[in-house]
């Protein structure tokens, strides 16, 4: 065991980052030493890192050495809001020292130099054409090796990364690995290492700072119609529109509560907006925590794309579909992305596979090909899974006279088919499956019936071939749709099902 940490006493006393437990509790002998908790520092560290969004719309944590500690922010184009690249160093660092933290930080124009310059030599900046000399003198772990890496150039004598500069390459990867060389490339620029943000990136939004921290989810709300007015604005100079809308909350204690909403179509109504989020926050009311207030609100916009003007006026059509829209953001704002679904066909003749839900907010374009066809009789009503019954027959291969289904028998007077439905054999999954019914008692027989389906406590499910349909109509008026699996002769006798209702 080593020691990940150590405080400004420990420091001190002689006390190292990697020094092994038991040196140090030699050197130390009331060392107070306590076991670090992975899981919960990264999930502390991520939450910590969401709250520097505030100062670049691209944050990212490096889980290279560890998932927390290593903090990237990518500042292309926003160095000025903060009186340049030395001052926005010099603010993020001096938010968090406050903090009571020790930082180290350093600007580069790659991500591995800028890792390795504020482990190494921190506060630094940086220019394009000072990455290769600054780095010349650091030690090689400064490139995110491993260990193992790390230890096997220190043999060699390559101990500073000026060192591998003109050495053989094809040397270099054999004997340390390739990724010695990625790292190399990385640092030095030549090649590109992107950020995997942890918030949704957004070019477009706006955003309010506050002299008194925010406490009243009323002031919230208030605040977000006015920002989503200005991104409205900004959206309708740009002639487009957004479907995903988020809503970034800045703690003082430095947490980001955010909360997302979506629309159905691209929209930049503000008011339609705000009510996206004045729903969705009814919900969340009980789990609203400001904390010791809110000291910056933002609200974004993502999934971006063009929208042209709307026509306001004597000539404008008013078919009712923009005002449906509205109406499932909000009801799904207020209820949930799952709660309201449509009904999608699908192209296929499998009747449980013909239909699908897909939520409003998310739909996808309709398959033309999966419009059902209006010349195949198909039910009003679909069981959920088909249902094993007891059917008598006169003949084998006949229509059914009779089945029972749920203790309840039925006399059929008409039956028509059968219609044969078969396996897709042009899909991957090209065999009919009878999805499991629900556990029903099985129904008795009578002894004047002929038993043609499974035994009791029969669970459906297996590959079979094909299916045979029929539409039966009894004594009462109901019609129903059910099909036998199998065919008689086959050395098992068939199983009957009853799939849907007509009436």
């Amino acid at each position: 065991m080593r020691l990940v940490a150590v405080d400004a006493l420990a420091a001190r006393a002689g006390l190292t980052v990697d020094q092994n437990l038991s040196d140090a509790k030699a050197l130390v002998p009331n060392l107070e030493a306590r076991e670090i908790d992975p899981g919960f520092l990264a999930h502390r560290f991520a939450e910590f890192a969401d709250w520097h969004s505030y100062a670049s719309p691209i944050v990212s944590v490096l889980a290279d050495q560890a998932p927390w500690g290593d903090l990237c922010l990518d500042i292309t184009g926003v160095a000025h809001l903060f009186g340049g690249e030395d001052k926005l160093l010099e603010t993020v660092k001096g938010r968090l020292a406050a903090l009571g933290l020790t930082v180290m930080g350093a600007i580069a124009p790659s991500i591995g130099a800028a890792w390795g310059l504020a482990h190494f030599d921190q506060d630094r900046v940086l220019g394009e054409d000072e990455v290769d000399e600054a780095l010349g003198p650091l030690p090689v772990a400064a490139l995110r090796l491993s260990e193992a890496q790390v230890a096997g150039l220190s043999q060699m004598g390559l101990k500073r990364v000026g060192q591998l500069y003109g050495r053989d390459r094809k040397a270099l990867s054999a004997r340390f690995g390739a990724s010695l060389i990625t790292r190399l490339d990385q640092a030095l620029g030549h090649v590109e290492e992107r950020l995997v943000p942890r918030l949704p990136l957004a070019e477009r939004f706006a955003e309010r700072r506050f002299a008194e921290p925010l406490g009243l989810i009323d002031d919230v709300l208030m605040t977000a119609q006015d920002l989503a007015i200005q991104l409205a604005l900004r959206l309708e100079a740009e002639g487009l529109g957004a479907q995903s809308f988020h809503l970034f909350l800045y703690r003082v204690d430095h947490k980001v509560m955010r909360l997302s909403v979506n629309a159905a179509r691209a929209t930049r109504d503000a008011g339609h907006i705000a009510r996206l989020f004045a729903n969705r926050a009814e919900r969340l009311v009980a789990e609203y925590d400001p904390g010791f207030g809110i000291d910056m609100i933002r609200l974004a916009a993502t999934s971006v794309s063009d929208l042209a003007s709307a026509q306001i006026g004597a000539f404008e059509t008013a078919d009712g579909a923009a005002d449906l829209d509205q109406l499932y953001d909000r009801m799904t704002s207020r209820l949930g992305p799952l709660a309201v679904v449509r009904s999608k066909f699908v192209n296929t003749h499998i009747p449980e596979r013909a239909v699908k839900l897909e939520p409003v907010v998310a739909r996808t374009p309709d398959d033309p090909a999966a419009a059902p066809d209006g010349r195949l009789q198909r039910p009003l009503r679909l069981l959920p899974a088909p249902e094993p019954i007891s059917v008598t027959a006169e003949v084998p291969d006949g229509p059914p006279a009779g089945m029972t289904w749920r203790r309840v028998g039925y006399r059929f007077v008409k039956a028509s088919g059968p219609e044969r439905i078969g396996a897709e054999w042009w899909q991957p999954d090209n065999e009919l499956a009878v999805p499991a019914p629900p556990q029903l008692p099985e129904a008795p027989l009578s002894s004047r019936d002929e038993e043609v389906a499974g035994p009791a406590g029969f669970a459906a499910g297996g590959p079979v071939p094909s299916r045979d349909y029929y539409i039966a109509e009894d004594d009462g008026g109901r019609r129903f749709w059910l099909f036998r699996d199998g065919l008689y002769g086959d050395g098992a006798a068939p199983r009957w099902f009853l799939h849907g209702f007509f009436a």
